[in-house]
């Protein structure tokens, strides 16, 4: 497989304010366990911060990759050649996008923490995807790389 010109890797992170959460999970899991005693209390703390900190950051794994021909976006592979054109949406498009004007059969890679999107559509006939919406902090940049990657395909 042949590198793409314009490489795009980006990795939609769980926001700052996230952490925070998960250490204020663990006070609240210490706080259950405090009649129980000291010991108690320091395995809450610990282990509901662990625990919510390991869910925080599975839940921001996900990655938006252009390698070679191919847009990999989460679990979802599909060849640059499939894709259409690409829309750039900002945060009161995108909104729309996620609610009144979404379709069904559309693939969906949706963060509420992301406020921007790329819209992509599908053009492969044997596919019933009409779209790709992906949140994404980087949209301009996400369009150029699949831009790129397929005028290399062609």
């Amino acid at each position: 497989m042949q590198p793409s010109a314009a490489p795009y890797d980006e990795r939609l992170t769980a926001p700052r304010s996230w952490w925070l959460i998960s250490f204020l999970v663990g006070v609240a899991f210490a706080l259950i366990l405090l009649p129980f005693g000291t010991l108690p209390l320091l395995g809450g703390l610990v282990g509901g911060t662990a625990v919510a900190a390991i869910l925080a950051s599975s839940y921001g794994s996900l990655r938006i990759r252009v390698v070679g021909d191919s847009l990999i976006a989460g679990e979802a592979k599909i060849p640059v050649a499939a894709l259409g054109e690409a829309e750039i949406l900002d945060p009161e498009e995108a909104r729309a996008w996620r609610t009144h004007k979404a379709d069904t059969r559309a693939f969906l890679l949706l963060r509420s923490y992301i406020p921007r999107a790329l819209k992509v559509e599908v053009n492969d006939p044997d596919d019933p995807t009409p779209y790709l919406y992906l949140s994404t902090r980087e949209p301009e940049r996400l369009a150029e790389a699949l831009k790129a990657a397929r005028t290399a395909a062609a």
